[in-house]
């Protein structure tokens, strides 16, 4: 049987990027499905509330952990197929977002170049169909692997079963809490299709003097435009983008284009138009507003940030203030991207 070490009244804190010291009773770290099944089973640990954490970055962990966190830490990244288009790479649940994404530029595998920088690991992408300047997770989805947690086996999701939308999937849904991913698998390009068309990577690319495009010239102006507008998690805490950008009516939209012209906005189709919930965090008077220990980001109001001891639950406060603010303004609703435990 694959051994495993269990803690007693370990600090979350290294383990969310909020960097919100809270408490777990119990707290392991897993290598492999076999551990994960080992813990599940076993009669001292099989009966505890169970939390799955990847890097932490999308949680705000408002109380402590009353039962056992298990931290996702399955390696791997392989070419498990390829012809003469694509090449199929498989990753392990536990590997950093970003450094895979920098192993499929490094071996010039288009598709993931627009998701550079985007914090957490593998495992947690799917959940969220992760995106970022134009691009989304299921653009280059092929499969994953995800062990259920009642009949302990392994099932395969194809894009198809994953039911992807925007900031969703059917793990947030009717499968959350029923399954953890263990490995992912995705469809890279051989041959680029270059996506610099939305926010600020033409400009970035101009201003690098950049006269041939490639894969890794758009890493790189992502990666600049991130760090040039979201605050690193390791000096401050947060969770990147708090809230999801609110789809709403075209309808609505010309209402509120006729209040407010400046108002930027994306189409997504001929009646759904996409406004940046910043932007409207930003107009409601939020933006590098401080209280205490915590606060919005002075660059991004879609940024909530602990300054040093702030509480999980007080950002939860705050977060809905910020959402009755917006919608007594707007008359909009904004969603959370981060989870609440």
């Amino acid at each position: 049987m694959t051994q495993f070490t269990i803690n007693q009244g370990i600090s979350l804190k290294p383990y969310n990027t909020f960097a919100l010291d809270v408490n777990a009773d119990f707290f392991t770290v897993i290598n492999s499905t076999e551990e994960l099944k080992n813990i599940l089973q076993h009669s001292d640990y099989k009966h505890l509330n169970k939390l799955y954490l990847g890097g932490g970055s999308n949680v705000l962990l408002t109380q402590n952990f009353s039962g056992m966190v298990v931290l996702n830490r399955i390696k791997g990244i392989e070419v498990v197929s390829e012809d003469d288009k694509y090449v199929w790479v498989k990753s392990g649940a536990g590997e950093n977002w970003h450094e895979l994404v920098m192993y499929c530029v490094a071996n010039e595998y288009a598709g993931m170049e627009n998701l550079s920088l985007i914090p957490g690991t593998v495992g947690a992408a799917p959940m969220q169909n992760i995106g970022a300047y134009g691009v989304e997770i299921k653009d280059t989805f092929e499969s994953l692997e995800a062990l259920n947690l009642a009949t302990l086996e392994v099932e395969t999701f194809d894009a198809a079963a994953c039911k992807f939308g925007y900031r969703e999937s059917i793990f947030k849904h009717e499968k959350k809490g029923k399954y953890v991913i263990v490995n992912v698998t995705f469809r890279l390009d051989k041959t680029p299709t270059f996506r610099v068309e939305y926010g600020a990577i033409r400009d970035t690319l101009k201003e690098a003097n950049v006269t041939e495009l490639s894969i890794k010239a758009i890493s790189d102006a992502v990666v600049q435009i991130r760090q040039s507008k979201l605050p690193n998690p390791a000096e401050i805490g947060n969770a990147g983008s708090f809230f999801k950008n609110p789809e709403i009516p075209k309808t609505q939209f010309t209402e509120l284009k006729g209040l407010y012209p400046e108002i930027p906005s994306y189409p997504i189709n001929d009646d759904t138009v996409k406004v940046p919930a910043g932007w409207l965090i930003e107009q409601a008077g939020w933006k590098g507003k401080r209280f205490g220990e915590i606060g919005v980001h002075v660059k991004q109001a879609l940024v909530l940030v602990n300054y040093g001891g702030g509480k999980g639950s007080d950002i939860k406060a705050l977060a809905f203030d910020i959402q009755d603010s917006v919608n007594q303004k707007f008359g909009i609703k904004l969603t959370p991207e981060v989870n609440f435990i």
